[in-house]
């Protein structure tokens, strides 16, 4: 069994293959046996979203290295949920890390009810999620982030993270990925961009001396979205599940939007390949 959380990253050709995987939404496992009436249910409909996206990831013509899965693992925070999903993630013997998004500090009472109705209930984030973690390769630093407040959808990053990231930046000189659940730049569409991070002017003040900070990836946005900021290039990652209408300033589902799942290709020279890959219909 795969030691977790992983520390450290080798290669034969010393470069690194991330698939990211993000907002998965996932609630009480599902079996296999259930009847097809679950496949107009939302919770079995992720669920199996998210096996498949895996699956066919796996089965590319590709080799995966890392696995970093950026928050919102499930839609209520039960251990059980993160149970069956460590148990998917372990089975593929692949290393693997997890974040936390908003919905794994937080649940949402009156799903029902229109968004502002909702009760936000402040819940503990499972122990195997990670923060200020590192993953470290021959000429790489993977620096995982946990954005998560209890209570709240918007994420913030912290003063302490941002001095965590300096102490770890200006000490190690590798080409360096951040990865987070909420995004640092704006989407363009209002209602999710009051929910991004806060304290992000900060965070990009204090990254700016880092010329060697190369990537940040992050999910919540349920779309894909590709930004530069001071030389570093921004990636947001569809979710595995359903995806968001992008550029709409009031909440809309993509509802042509295929799950989705990114690559990154970080090369032994610091130089970053990515693309979005949407599951098969």
């Amino acid at each position: 069994m795969l030691s977790y959380p992983v520390n450290k990253i080798s290669t034969p050709d010393d470069q690194i293959n991330v698939l990211q995987l993000s907002d998965l939404h996932l609630s009480t496992p599902v079996a296999a046996s259930t009847d097809s009436h679950s496949h107009c249910d939302e919770a079995a409909s992720c669920q199996r979203s998210f096996e498949k996206v895996l699956q066919q990831a796996l089965s590319e013509d590709m080799r995966c290295d890392l696995i970093i899965v950026t928050g919102d693992l499930v839609n209520q925070v039960e251990s059980t949920i993160y149970d069956y999903i460590f148990q998917v993630l372990q089975a593929t013997h692949i290393p693997f890390a997890c974040i936390a998004g908003n919905h794994d500090v937080t649940d949402e009472n009156g799903k029902d009810l229109p968004f502002f109705q909702r009760e936000l209930v402040a819940r503990p984030a499972d122990s195997r999620l990670l923060s200020r973690h590192v993953i470290e390769a021959e000429h790489w630093q993977l620096l995982l982030l946990d954005s998560s407040v209890t209570g709240e959808v918007a994420g913030e990053v912290t003063s302490a993270d941002i001095d965590w990231l300096c102490n770890r930046l200006s000490t190690c000189h590798k080409p360096a990925l951040i990865a987070l659940h909420h995004h640092l730049i704006p989407v363009d569409s209002n209602w999710i961009d009051t929910h991004m991070a806060k304290n992000t002017e900060s965070f990009w003040q204090h990254m700016a001396p880092f010329e060697h900070l190369q990537v940040i990836i992050s999910g919540h946005t349920h779309q894909e979205q590709v930004r530069q900021r001071q030389g570093v290039t921004v990636y947001s990652t569809p979710s595995t599940c359903y995806q968001f209408m992008p550029y709409e300033d009031d909440f809309a589902h993509d509802k042509g939007g295929r799950p989705g799942y990114r690559w990154l290709q970080l090369a032994n020279n610091g130089k970053v390949a990515s693309w979005v890959e949407r599951l098969d219909t």
